[in-house]
């Protein structure tokens, strides 16, 4: 009788802790997916439609493709060079990234060297420090260069990311087997002829996770572009919506005139921000996950 209670309590207990865990789910995904249908819809409608139709009733074709030919036709085509933009500092940051911090989190991880332990501290002491912290000495640096206003005065700051160097150093330190590195060198590979044939093919998930790491940050990277690039000419996307905002009457109403955008263009604008960061999760899905679980176990 008593262990036929107990069962029954514990049943009942392990079937509440369900409902009250699948209840905070459902608010949660509530809360982030109402907005981005709201987002999307809103693309589809005039900016009249937006404001007197039902929030989740779906516009038409015709008003996407007026929203569409709004956006690229605001100041001659600025949208296209904005991603355009955002695309050669994201990519040009990612192969940089890649070029430094794999290595440098295999040397950490796996060779032994004078001040070893001190760049360990300070990288993760430099991964805790906010990155709009930086700007301003990044700034007077590339300013004494004359760098400021150029591509590089995005690339090379956004290329420097000691996560990635952290990511990579775990990686190495529990996942690579040092008996294979070890055999490599009987065989006279050098080190670096160890890292770039041995080490390096077996770290294709962690490379992959650091990669879209990378691609991510500075892709929505807002702060170091705005302060960086004076000219509207250099703005990555992140920094062009700002002038979109500014040229929407709703939100600006001194902006009203022939370059003034629309809502659903500015929601338009947004989704559009955000669509390669979608698109390249969705195709690197398997690479992201055999990364993350990377580690997981010791050799």
């Amino acid at each position: 009788m008593t262990t036929a209670t107990t069962g029954r309590r514990s049943g009942l207990g392990g079937w509440s802790g369900r409902t009250i865990v699948g209840v905070v789910l459902a608010i949660f995904v509530l809360f982030f997916v109402i907005p981005i249908v709201w987002l999307l819809l809103a693309t589809t409608k005039s900016a009249r439609g937006l404001i007197v139709r039902d929030p989740f009733a779906p516009g038409g074709l015709s008003d996407l493709r007026a929203n569409w030919h709004q956006l690229f036709a605001f100041q001659d085509g600025a949208v296209t060079t904005w991603v355009a933009n955002s695309a050669l500092y994201a990519v040009g940051a990612l192969v940089i990234t890649l070029i430094a911090s794999i290595p440098a989190g295999y040397a950490m991880a796996l060779t032994r060297f004078r001040f070893r332990r001190l760049l360990l501290i300070l990288t993760l002491i430099v991964m805790l420090i906010p990155n709009t912290a930086l700007v301003l000495p990044i700034f007077l640096e590339l300013n004494t260069l004359g760098l400021i206003g150029s591509p590089l005065s995005v690339i090379l700051p956004m290329s420097f990311f000691p996560f990635g160097v952290y990511l990579t150093y775990i990686y190495f330190s529990t996942s690579i087997p040092r008996d294979l590195l070890a055999a490599a060198r009987i065989d006279g590979c050098s080190e670096f002829q160890v890292f770039a044939r041995v080490a390096l093919p077996l770290a294709a998930p962690i490379v992959a996770l650091v990669a879209f790491f990378s691609f991510v940050q500075s892709w929505n990277n807002f702060f170091l572009p705005f302060v960086m690039l004076p000219s509207s000419d250099g703005y990555p996307i992140q920094v062009g919506l700002t002038s979109l905002l500014a040229s929407t009457p709703a939100f600006n109403p001194s902006s009203a005139g022939t370059q003034s955008v629309q809502l659903p263009t500015l929601a338009l604008a947004t989704v559009i921000s955000v669509l390669p960061v979608l698109i390249v999760f969705l195709f690197s899905q398997r690479f992201l996950v055999a990364g993350m679980t990377a580690g997981g176990t010791k050799e």
